[in-house]
């Protein structure tokens, strides 16, 4: 199975990271996000997000099929200048375990090591995420927020040292 890496940049490229987007939701989610909010995230409204959002995106493509991205950049939620974030990273279910998840965070830590830590911001039931981030040593640092997705669900941040 020959993975490539690559930045987003062809509209077939932004059209599979939104059926990644959707579909993970929908595989990874389920239990975890409030159901009705999950059937109101259709994959138009992902195309949607994926034209707006299209900077700072690695795709992980087999053949012409994108099966995972994870997107990257300056911290969003903290002051300092050299904190920088994974934003999202998601891979097609039937590629779990293969290494694309481990690719796609190595080559977004490698856009992001002008900076002295990187942030991922992970759902508080998602242990599969989090066993995912601890692996690459990210740490929860205390730090929690609350979305209002139909119901609360709280995000926890976790933190790595570079």
């Amino acid at each position: 199975m020959k993975i490539i890496i690559k930045e987003m940049e062809t509209d077939d490229e932004i059209h599979g990271k939104a059926y990644v987007h959707w579909k993970s939701w929908q595989e990874a989610y389920k239990g975890i996000v409030n159901q009705e909010y999950l059937d109101k995230l259709t994959l138009d409204k992902c195309i949607e997000i994926a034209y707006k959002v299209s900077d700072n995106t690695l795709v992980a493509k087999l053949g012409d099929s994108v099966i995972g991205f994870s997107a990257y950049g300056k911290c969003r939620d903290l002051e300092s200048s050299h904190i920088g974030e994974v934003m999202a990273i998601y891979v097609l279910s039937e590629y779990y375990s293969s290494g694309v998840g481990f690719q796609l965070i190595s080559e977004s830590l490698k856009k992001l090591n002008e900076y002295n830590k990187v942030i991922v911001w992970v759902l508080k039931d998602n242990v599969r995420a989090i066993s995912f981030y601890e692996k690459f040593g990210f740490k929860f640092d205390g730090k929690e927020k609350t979305l209002k997705l139909v119901t609360d669900i709280v995000e926890r941040r976790m933190i790595l040292d570079l």
